[in-house]
């Protein structure tokens, strides 16, 4: 997972069409796309292009529990309690801890935007050399196949 951080909302939304661009040529083969922006009044708002995500139920579920996760905790951590404490042991032995859930949040600002990315493949040098010149604050996590199958049955089982 990659996720890119911007002071504007107009950076962040040029680098997300030019992610979809690099999966049109196959620079990067998508398995979730988002933009975030933050309004003024610091409120969250997200575009994500359904077609770009995975297909696969497990994917999806992976997708938007770790979306969920890395955005949105402090009101569903309140909520969900214990079954969030067991996801997020989880998500600590595959590396996403609550270092890194704050350092995402710290992203994210009145005004600000991020462009989450998770990825299966990538020509990595044509994709940084793509989305080089929006510049942003680059945030990095790896997930294996075996780490991502075993979150999804994770939370497959909640």
């Amino acid at each position: 997972m990659i996720i890119i951080g911007y002071d504007d909302h107009d950076t962040a939304k040029r680098c997300y069409a030019q992610v979809i661009e690099l999966q049109k040529d196959r620079i990067v083969d998508l398995t979730g796309l988002a933009v975030v922006t933050v309004d003024s009044d610091g409120e969250s708002h997200v575009d994500t292009p359904t077609r770009v995500v995975s297909g696969s139920a497990a994917g999806g579920a992976l997708w938007g529990a770790l979306f969920g996760l890395l955005f949105l905790v402090p009101v569903a951590g309140v909520v969900l309690g214990g079954a969030l404490g067991a996801l997020f042991g989880v998500l600590g032995k595959v590396g996403i801890d609550r270092s890194f859930r704050d350092r995402v949040q710290s992203l994210l600002g009145p005004g600000k935007a991020a462009v989450v990315i998770m990825s299966g493949q990538r020509t990595e040098d044509k994709f940084i050399d793509a989305l080089k010149p929006f510049g942003g604050q680059v945030l990095k996590t790896s997930l294996s196949h075996e780490q991502e199958k075993e979150l999804a049955d994770e939370l497959d089982t909640e």
